[in-house]
């Protein structure tokens, strides 16, 4: 009989035991839920485990890794956010820049009497304007190549010929700085690309050379990889890490028509094709390669 009753006094302590642990985890579980329920969006505040097993101790640990990942993403979006719109209202300025100085010379014009002199004035505004053409189709090209709708048109294509077209282009904008291009062409290449985008990628860097070089680029093409090289008066003023980054300027400046945005295009136009764009800076030689597949 004894033993019947230490086995009901032994059940009864092991079910209260179980009652009681359950109940801890229950209530542990409860505090957990009503943190996460309570706690605000952008707070630093973390899980804290009261009940200290290894079960309890993990779920902690995962939400508040969870809890870390997303306020590292909202610090990254925002910190983008911020940037975005430093690089907008750095734009706005450059485009009110030249506007206002085309109307200047335009009242010059106005007022001046001198034919040879309006002439001058003429020129110098049609310069301005066509600096506000430059960042406005820079910032097209942006937005359509970031536009979700955006879709590549594969052919095959010689890059050979197309950059040979954008260079017959922009001979004016190298016969003004008095430059040669050193221009090697691989003429029986052929790749699959856009023939648009190609050509596209191709102009922006020879801009991005005529603009900010020092002397003649260098431009080689051997079958599916396009080099760009030209020498730079400050090397050490360009972080080659963010040269694809959307409004980078090298050493902050912005005196130059363009808004930061030329080589950004030149990348996604390339990732868009499946092709790769790098940067790489020997002493004062900056290479921009565009690797097409």
């Amino acid at each position: 009989m004894n033993g019947f009753v230490l086995a009901g006094v032994a059940i009864a302590a092991f079910a209260a035991g179980a009652a009681l642990v359950s109940f801890r985890y229950e209530r542990e579980l409860r505090r957990m839920a009503r943190f996460l329920d309570q706690r605000e969006p952008t707070g630093n505040a973390r899980m804290t485990a009261f009940v200290r097993t290894r079960g309890v101790l993990g779920i902690a640990r995962g939400v508040n890794a969870e809890l870390d990942e997303l306020q590292n993403e909202r610090i990254a979006s925002q910190q983008a956010r911020q940037a975005f719109q430093a690089g907008l209202t750095c734009l706005s300025h450059d485009i009110r820049t030249p506007l206002a100085g085309a109307q200047g010379y335009l009242q010059l014009v106005e007022d001046e009497a001198d034919p040879a002199a309006k002439e001058r004035y003429l020129s110098a505004a049609a310069h301005r304007l066509d600096d506000v053409r430059v960042l406005l189709d820079d910032l097209f090209s942006f937005a359509q190549v970031h536009d979700p709708s955006f879709e590549v048109a594969y052919e095959p294509v010689r890059p050979a010929d197309v950059l040979g077209d954008v260079l017959a282009g922009l001979y004016p904008q190298f016969r003004e700085r008095g430059w040669e291009p050193r221009v090697l062409l691989d003429d029986e290449a052929v790749v699959q690309a856009d023939a648009e985008a190609l050509a596209r990628i191709f102009r922006n860097l020879t801009a991005n050379a005529l603009r900010h070089g020092a002397a003649a680029p260098v431009i080689e093409q051997r079958g599916g990889r396009v080099t760009f090289e030209n020498r730079v008066d400050d090397p050490d003023a360009i972080d080659v890490d963010r040269l694809f980054e959307r409004f980078y300027q090298g050493g902050g400046a912005r005196s130059s028509a363009g808004a930061g945005l030329g080589l950004a295009i030149v990348s996604q136009l390339a990732a868009s094709m499946g092709a790769t764009a790098a940067a790489s800076l020997e002493g004062d030689f900056l290479r921009v390669t565009v690797e097409l597949q």
